[in-house]
């Protein structure tokens, strides 16, 4: 009888062996061994640079979120970590509260734009810039102070609403930060791109709540954001709007994905990278260890992109595939 047990399951361990199916690189989502989120997405040459927030969160705290990660990759399958590129309290005057953020190239250096929790001389949520002359860190500080801080945007709503930066250079080489929690600021940036060069506006967009992200294709400019109805909506969905210039007027084009998986929050990040355009985004549906995806614990995704030919994006749908499944353009 022992024989003939161990006969079966040897027999079935190679069953299970030669039916397994091993995670593809590109499904989703695309990080396995940490919680990521909050994904910006930066093309340099042939390469992807990654940046993401880096989720700690244990059993039922919210954010935990001490330092920002970078990954690179030449396909978008295969990805290299580089480690910690900042950490929070890297601003002197920051307390705490690694936030997302993005990185911009400009003359050949790379700036790193960061929302954190300031000191208590200016309480509240707010974004620093760090600079450095490789993709991959290491950051410094640029200024020694905030660039935006809560004081400065005193219409505000509540003390988180300076949060969720993205900076978009335009065809003249202006520089423009837009961010934002419930209202969508933005600003013009000058040439040094650590200062601002004229005064705090805001864009009125349907359902806005955070993380907005700019892009343009041809004279079409596309504003993607993080959007919730409150009156309907329990959690964020991602929608977009489209103008004729980075200050609009903006035309509202509807929702583009549906929320994330157990996810409150949902992040956009768009790029074209060798002809081709990829969404990315979080949900909280990884499970690592004891600690299940939830608010604080997210996991980045990524998607093929598509446009139709009035220039309007077609709907994302997520998938476990990811950018394994074969485009379709």
């Amino acid at each position: 009888m022992l024989k003939t047990t161990s006969l079966i399951m040897a027999g079935l361990m190679l069953a299970t062996t030669a039916t397994a199916d091993p995670r593809a690189p590109g499904s989703n989502p695309l990080f396995t061994d940490m919680f990521t989120a909050d994904p910006a997405p930066l093309v340099v040459g042939d390469t992807v640079y990654l940046y993401t927030g880096h989720d700690e969160a244990r059993g039922t705290e919210m954010f935990t979120m001490k330092d920002w990660r970078v990954f690179s990759s030449k396909d978008l399958l295969t990805w290299t970590a580089h480690g910690p590129i900042m950490k929070a309290t890297d601003f002197k005057w920051a307390a705490k509260d690694a936030w997302a953020a993005q990185t911009i190239e400009k003359d050949g250096k790379f700036y790193f734009y960061a929302a954190v929790e300031h000191d208590k001389t200016q309480p509240g949520k707010a974004i620093g810039v760090a600079v450095s002359d490789s993709p991959t860190g290491p950051f410094v500080d640029a200024r020694g102070t905030a660039l935006i801080h809560n004081q400065m945007t005193p219409q505000g709503p509540h003390t988180w609403d300076d949060i969720d930066p993205t900076v978009f250079i335009d065809d003249d080489g202006s520089a423009w930060l837009i961010w934002g929690n419930f209202n969508c600021y933005y600003a013009k940036l000058k040439p040094n791109m650590i200062e601002l060069d004229g005064p705090i506006k805001q864009f009125d967009l349907p359902h806005f709540e955070e993380g907005p992200w700019i892009t343009r294709r041809g004279d079409i400019y596309y504003l993607t954001y993080a959007s919730r109805d409150k009156s309907k909506d329990k959690d964020e969905t991602i929608s977009y709007a489209t103008a004729p210039s980075i200050t609009g007027p903006w035309t509202f084009r509807g929702v583009l994905t549906g929320s994330g998986k157990n996810s409150f929050t949902i992040h956009p990040g768009i790029i074209t990278f060798k002809g081709k355009d990829y969404f990315f985004y979080h949900d909280a549906s990884l499970t690592i260890g004891d600690q299940t995806g939830a608010i604080g614990r997210r996991a980045v995704r990524a998607e093929h992109l598509y446009y139709n030919p009035d220039g309007t994006m077609q709907p994302v749908e997520q998938t476990e595939a990811g950018l394994t499944a074969p485009r379709k353009d």
